[in-house]
Order: C-alpha cells, then sequence, then structure tokens
C-alpha cells in the first residue's frame, strides 16, 4: 500500500557510483539487544521488527510450542483481553504481525510517528511482547484452533507431502517439524509450557530491533532502549546442531484419495552464511526458480504438458535448509515426472548452466533487486534477516555484485559439490497403497 518505487531510489542512494546502498545504522542496546536502524523521511511511519531465537528449532518434544506462544501474545495483557488488546492498536491506527520460522519469532509494529500516536502503540506493543498474560482459556482456547487446522492440514495433498518431506530430509534435527506442531505434542502441553519457553526465549541477548522509518537516531535510541529494557538480559542460546547429510537416497509413497500425485524432492541445501551462496542461488534461478524461463518449466510443462506449475528452490536457515523440487501432475504420469525431475537435476549439476542461460538469470535477479527494497516494510523484513542470521551489513551492498560474478564454472563447481542427485528425498503423495 505504501509502497513507492521513487522514493525507495531515494532512499537507497549513498556515494557508491555502481550500486546505491542501504544507510544502516547499528548498535547495541545497554542490555545486549542488538539495534539496526534506517532514517527515512518521506513518509511520517515507523515500521518496528522485533526478533527472539525462539523459533521452532527450540521446541524440543514439544512440537508447535514457539508458534502457540507466539499466537498467545496479544491475547491480553494484565487486565486486557485480546479484543481490548486489538482495540488499542486500533485506536492509534496501528497494525501489530507475529510470525515464525524453525529459527525466530518475529514480532512487527506498523505506526504512524506522532507521539499521540507512537507512544501508545509502543507502549501495547511492549506490553504484548514482554508482559503476555498467557492465561488458561486463551491457551485452551488456541490450542484448539492450533489443532483443528492441523486436521484440516491431513486434507491436503501439498501439506501431506511437506510434512513427510522435511521428516525423511531432516530425521532427529529440529528441523525435521513444522512450526504448527504435531497434534500429539500439542495435547500434551500445558499453559505451563507456554509461559516457561516465553520466560527462557524471549530475552535480550538473543533479541535483533529493527527500526525503519521517520525517526531520528536520537528517537530511535529511546525506543530500542525502551523494548529491550522490557525483557531480562538472559543467556544466548547453544547453536543448532549441525545437518547430516543423507548416506544413500529415499522415495517415500503415501496413498491418498486424489486424481493427482503430489511430488515434492530434493535434499540438503545451503546455510544462510554459506561460501556457496551466490552460486547455488543462480544457478537454482536457471533449474527451477525463474517461472518460466526455468528448465523445469521448459522440459515438464512447455515441451510435455505434464504439470501447470513445477519449481525449485534453496531455502537458507542458521544451519542448511533444504533444497527442493515440486509439482503436481496426474496419477498416471507420476512415474514420469518423477523420473524427469531426476533427470534434469543430474543434467544440470553435470552440465551447469549455459553462458546465455546464466546472463539471462543474472540480469533477472539484479534488474528486479530494487523491487526487493522498494518500501520500508520489505527493508524492515531484510534487515530482520541479517541481524537473526548475523550477515554482514553490506550483505545488500554488495548482492548485485556477487551475482554479476557468477560463472558457469563456478556455478557448476558449487552444484557439484553440494548437490547430489543419487541422494534425493523423493516423496510422492497420491493414489492407492502401493
Amino acid at each position: 500500500m505504501f509502497a513507492d518505487f521513487t522514493r525507495a531510489l531515494v532512499l537507497l542512494v549513498v556515494a557508491v557510483p555502481a550500486w546505491a546502498g542501504l544507510p544502516i545504522q547499528h548498535w547495541e542496546t545497554a542490555n545486549g539487544a542488538r539495534v539496526l536502524f534506517v532514517e527515512a523521511h518521506s513518509l511520517p511511519m515507523v515500521d518496528v521488527r522485533v526478533s527472539f531465537d525462539a523459533g521452532s528449532a527450540r521446541d524440543g518434544a514439544r512440537h508447535g510450542l514457539a508458534s502457540l506462544t507466539s499466537t498467545l501474545l496479544d491475547q491480553g495483557t494484565g487486565e486486557r483481553d485480546a479484543q481490548a488488546v486489538a482495540e488499542a492498536f486500533e485506536n492509534v491506527g496501528a497494525h501489530f504481525g507475529a510470525s515464525v520460522s524453525q529459527d525466530a519469532v518475529t514480532l512487527s509494529l506498523r505506526s504512524l510517528v506522532d507521539a499521540a500516536r507512537l507512544q501508545p502503540a509502543l507502549d501495547t506493543f511492549t506490553a504484548v511482547m514482554a508482559q503476555p498474560r498467557l492465561a488458561d482459556e486463551d491457551f485452551s482456547r488456541e490450542r484448539e484452533r492450533v489443532l483443528l487446522g492441523l486436521r484440516a492440514a491431513e486434507q491436503q495433498p501439498g501439506e501431506v507431502a511437506r510434512r513427510a518431506f522435511y521428516k525423511a530430509l531432516y530425521g532427529d534435527h529440529p528441523y525435521a517439524f513444522q512450526p504448527d506442531g504435531e497434534a500429539e505434542a500439542l495435547q500434551g502441553m500445558t499453559v505451563a509450557d507456554v509461559r516457561a519457553f516465553h520466560q527462557r526465549h524471549y530475552v535480550a541477548a538473543s533479541m535483533v530491533i529493527v527500526l525503519v522509518g521517520d525517526l531520528s537516531r536520537e528517537q530511535a535510541g529511546r525506543i530500542a532502549e525502551g523494548l529491550a529494557s522490557a525483557v531480562p538480559r538472559g543467556e544466548p542460546l547453544s547453536p543448532l546442531p549441525p545437518v547430516a547429510e543423507l548416506a544413500e537416497g529415499k522415495t517415500v509413497h503415501i496413498p491418498f484419495p486424489s486424481t493427482q500425485a503430489t511430488i515434492l524432492a530434493g535434499q540438503v541445501g545451503m546455510a544462510r552464511i554459506d561460501a556457496d551462496y551466490f552460486p547455488l542461488y543462480v544457478g537454482n534461478h536457471v533449474l527451477g526458480g525463474s517461472g518460466f524461463s526455468s528448465r523445469l518449466v521448459e522440459e515438464i510443462r512447455e515441451k510435455r504438458g505434464l504439470a501447470y506449475s513445477v519449481y525449485s528452490y534453496l531455502m537458507p536457515m542458521a544451519v542448511p535448509g533444504p533444497f527442493l523440487m515440486g509439482m503436481q501432475t496426474k496419477l498416471d504420469q507420476a512415474e514420469q515426472a518423477e523420473g524427469l525431475l531426476r533427470g534434469n537435476l543430474a543434467r544440470f549439476v553435470e552440465e551447469g548452466p549455459s553462458a546465455a542461460e546464466l546472463e539471462h538469470a543474472q540480469k533477472n535477479i539484479i534488474g528486479g533487486f530494487p523491487l526487493r527494497l522498494d518500501s520500508n516494510r520489505e527493508i524492515a523484513d531484510w534487515l530482520s534477516i541479517l541481524g537473526i542470521y548475523r550477515l554482514p551489513l553490506d550483505f545488500l551492498d554488495r548482492y548485485p555484485g556477487q551475482v554479476k560474478a557468477a560463472t558457469p564454472e563456478t556455478v557448476r563447481a558449487a552444484w557439484q559439490r553440494r548437490i547430489h542427485p543419487d541422494k534425493i528425498v523423493m516423496v510422492i503423495v497420491g493414489g492407492p497403497q502401493q
């Protein structure tokens, strides 16, 4: 709604001839929270992101605990119930949100910056973050809502395939489970578990505060100190365990009453901080990440008409996330489609991209890059990624140059080092029991 391409270009201008970088200011609060701030004075608004090392990878055996905790934050603070909290934001025109990934929970606030609106919005946001009431009745209601969602997901072949793929790929690693959890674990969960999780994980030692908007450095400093001082300092958590490479490939077939087969295939990919990040990313753009111009679409949709959509992507995470290819096709074409996914991947790993394919991918990525930073909201999202994963603050400045530096040889070498077509997890959902 508030995206403005011209404004974004102005925001991104600094004295760098080849690329206009974000003027990111950064510091640490008194009790150890990290802060990233970008001044943006074209609109009288501010976007706030507060992230904690409280993603679903920290659930332990209580799968779904991180997600349920984040869901309960705005269900009441002190004497206010969920309705009162919602009205407190609405009365000043502010918007609150919360999201959970495997690696982090991120709370967001968007508000106008005049004091009569911003301070009440920040007060409510701080209470939701640091002092949620986490009441028994709210816990029971929200847990039942999540359980209903999990039961509904069992009727969706895409969700069935996704859950099975992660479990087959990651085994006993925390990434094996989706953030919304598992029904059995949720049924055995108590509100005491949620309270303990919040107390342990919502701490300044793992806190990243992002501010983007119409603020001075002094104002941003006061806001950051207010947010960070509302939570205990705490202790940083141990790093996640490493991800084991697959020793061999495996195929999982799940019967499902559908007219189509849902196919997911892949293996362990890359981390956010990874020496092969850019050659893997650019190569995936050629293979299946660029829509209609990708090899997978050309070979499987255009030439053979086996699927409306076929894709591949790499999901970088704190430790290597998945490389994944996916499609849906008719049941009687599933075996052919599976063979084509394997064959195209093997050929790409062996040969790499052609010079023409690589040039097209680089122009596409670099040309579209400014559009990924064309609003304060998107800038705030990127800064959160920089903060959560401790990426270099010039990561975005170097991004176009790193993409352009890829060659057919470096892409091929990275894919041969990291992707092994003979060790693919293949999940097929659909059809009768084999």
